[in-house]
């Protein structure tokens, strides 16, 4: 029995979850938010959290810690110099589940996984078409009343 054992396995071994978690730790270090399943983003939110807590901490040890877990120099150059300054006041809680509803396909539960601060940006209007263009040009005639 699987009584009171911590943490999901999430259908990998060991060494596929703990690259899983490096890599969307790292994708929500260099994006701000990530789209992910229920499961995944609980955990790697404490894992991410920890990132940033080296971010805040900063040093050459904290930076090697880091570089460790995330292999990966622009995104460790990303935490230290932007993340960890950001969140230099906050005690822990750097980010948030927002739930989203079901996946289409198999209808797993996703969830953003954003930093506190993340504001969304604005999307970029969409180009307008030619009938739309056409049909603001010249307006629908209307019939004759006979």
């Amino acid at each position: 029995m699987r009584h009171h054992k911590s943490g999901r396995k999430l259908g990998r071994d060991a060494s596929h979850r703990k690259a899983l978690y490096a890599n969307l730790t790292g994708a929500l270090i260099e994006h701000g938010r990530i789209k992910t399943t229920v499961a995944k983003a609980k955990e790697v939110r404490p894992v991410a959290e920890q990132m940033i807590t080296l971010g805040r901490r900063g040093g050459v040890p904290a930076r090697r810690q880091a570089l460790k877990f995330l292999r990966s120099q622009d995104v460790v150059h990303k935490l230290f110099s932007d993340v960890g300054p950001r969140f230099k006041d906050r005690e822990g809680g750097y980010s948030r589940i927002v739930r989203i509803g079901p996946r289409l396909g198999d209808a797993a539960e996703m969830a953003y996984l954003e930093l506190v601060d993340f504001t969304p940006e604005a999307p970029a209007p969409r180009p307008r078409r030619r009938r739309e263009e056409e049909a603001e040009q010249e307006p629908a005639e209307e019939p004759a009343a006979t």
